[in-house]
């Protein structure tokens, strides 16, 4: 199997709400399913799943017992915001309508990262957002995880 694209890379959504992926992150897509689930968990940032791993999320909603009402509300929220979309041969992947407009990212630049077998699409503001949370803490991170064995 490929490994998973490192990295933080800049794209835009064009004027028909598509994403240009960079060539790294369309072979990794390309490994699963056809067809991928784009949505919004938390009406902040994008994420790109392949179908195999919404499946698990799906699953996931079903049998968490915890607090059925927050699996019931992030499956609504997915579900509002989220189409099922096949990337293209250039390697464009639609955003629906509802999903750039809650996001605000209408023909805008975003940022995209791979995490935890998705990918991740954030928007200038959010981006901005989580270097500034990330800078502050940095020393005292990095800190923390060389304690628990990062080289």
């Amino acid at each position: 199997m490929r490994e998973a694209p490192r990295g933080m890379y800049s794209a835009r959504l064009d004027d028909r709400g598509r994403l240009k992926l960079p060539v790294d992150f369309k072979r990794y897509l390309d490994i699963f399913d056809d067809k991928c689930f784009v949505t919004s968990l938390d009406r902040r940032t994008a994420r790109i799943y392949p179908m195999h791993l919404w499946r698990e999320n799906e699953a996931l909603f079903d049998r968490y017992t915890d607090d059925p009402i927050v699996a019931q509300n992030i499956a609504f929220t997915a579900s509002e915001l989220g189409s099922e979309e096949t990337v293209d041969e250039q390697g464009r992947i639609p955003f629906s309508s509802e999903l750039r407009r809650a996001l605000g990212i209408e023909k805008a630049e975003v940022h995209i990262y791979h995490h935890r077998g998705r990918i991740e699409v954030l928007s200038q503001t959010v981006f901005d957002e989580r270097k500034q949370q990330a800078a502050t803490s940095a020393v005292e991170d990095l800190r923390k995880l060389e304690g628990a064995g990062l080289r």
